[in-house]
């Protein structure tokens, strides 16, 4: 379908129609599974009165669409009546991919790294659905295989595939500071660490991934930052942690999305005893104030007090917890974090932007950190800003 918007509603009318048959919910990140959900919450009604009189909505506008969609549905009052059933039994939409597809027996995607934020919104989708975690790959090539399916996505590792490309390993400039130091030897720490192969890598480091494949790409550096778990056979086991190139930097702070994303968990816990949750986040640094200061980008899924949210601010402050940040912020070198939060459907204007580029959406992954260099992105997010609150953490 040509557009978006148009081939998801058909796409959930179609699992509607075949709902006994539905083994499996997949798409390529997690993202795009948690969106489609959170779609069907607004539109149940709507798919339920086309279901039940055999006829599309005029929402879907495109004649090629429509006449696909006339071939499958045909007025069915009584599956239509067992959907509204279900869907008003259920308590906020908790287990509603069980109650619609009783014979799903998995749901698979990516669900690591930048797409570890939407697992609690999944799970509550999913109830007691295991969820699997696809394979590790990337634009460029597949890296590794998920071996232990049955673990939690959180503890997923994958097994390098040795044949399918050939990999080497940057130590990260910590381990390798460490080591130097260990030797007595300074003079390296200047210069780039030098890759190491498949074999040589050690248990409980981080490295970065570096790839050459059968389709031409030389050494090339993928910004993945792994971590050594152990090996399987011969061939190391390793689990995603981020991507080495999305930081938050002023001074000497040096913030990864890893530690965005831990700093979101920390907070978003204030307001999940309010039964709200965190829909999608990203950052910026505001270098227009001096100091510089942070600033974390927040939808929420519904309204929260002002005491609340400043909690919220303090907490995510708190939370960073690089050495350079938090010396930097005791003595006024970063100024205080900054938590905007932005109106409902913000971040589906973000996903709108990108399609509208040309962005498939299964490839999609919201932009942790909007740099100077997206400033149309970072437009949304401003233009939709309802409140703003500043950290007295320090």
């Amino acid at each position: 379908g040509p557009d978006f918007h148009q081939s998801l509603y058909c796409h959930l009318l179609c699992g509607l129609i075949f709902h006994e048959e539905i083994q499996l919910v997949s798409s390529t990140f997690a993202h795009s599974i948690v969106l489609a959900f959170r779609t069907f919450e607004q539109v149940w009604e709507e798919l339920c009165d086309d279901i039940r009189e055999g006829v599309l909505t005029s929402r879907i506008t495109f004649p090629s669409v429509r006449s696909a969609m006339a071939k499958l549905l045909k007025p069915n009052p009584e599956l239509a009546d067992l959907i509204e059933k279900k869907c008003s039994r259920l308590s906020n939409w908790y287990g509603l991919i069980p109650e619609l597809f009783p014979n799903v027996k998995y749901i698979y995607g990516i669900m690591t790294g930048s797409m570890e934020p939407y697992l609690k919104k999944l799970r509550h989708y999913a109830a007691d659905v295991p969820l699997i975690s696809a394979d590790y790959g990337s634009s460029e090539g597949w890296i590794g295989a998920n071996i232990n399916p049955s673990l939690p996505p959180e503890s997923a590792t994958y097994a390098v595939l040795p044949n399918i490309g050939y990999f080497e390993f940057i130590p990260l400039k910590e381990n390798v500071e460490e080591h130097m130091q260990e030797n007595g030897n300074v003079s390296f720490l200047s210069m780039e660490p030098k890759p190491v192969d498949l074999t040589e890598v050690r248990v409980g480091e981080e490295y970065e991934v570096i790839i050459t494949n059968f389709g031409g790409l030389y050494r090339y550096k993928l910004g993945d930052v792994v971590k050594v778990m152990g090996f399987h056979n011969s061939t190391p086991e390793m689990k995603f942690v981020c991507r080495r190139n999305v930081m938050l930097a002023i001074n000497i702070d040096k913030s990864t999305e890893q530690d965005l994303q831990f700093a979101v968990e920390e907070a978003a816990k204030l307001i999940s005893k309010k039964k709200l949750e965190v829909i999608d986040f990203s950052s910026n640094v505001d270098v227009s104030t001096d100091p510089g200061h942070y600033v974390i980008f927040w939808e929420i899924s519904g309204e929260v007090s002002d005491e609340v949210l400043t909690e919220c601010c303090n907490c995510l402050d708190r939370s960073f917890v690089d050495g350079g940040y938090v010396s930097s912020r005791k003595v006024d070198a970063i100024g205080p974090l900054e938590l905007r939060v932005v109106r409902r459907g913000t971040f589906q204007k973000v996903l709108d932007h990108y399609l509208g580029l040309g962005a498939a959406l299964s490839q999609f992954k919201t932009p942790r950190c909007v740099g100077p260099t997206n400033n149309k992105v970072l437009q949304i997010l401003c233009d939709n800003v309802a409140k703003n609150y500043f950290s007295t953490a320090f």
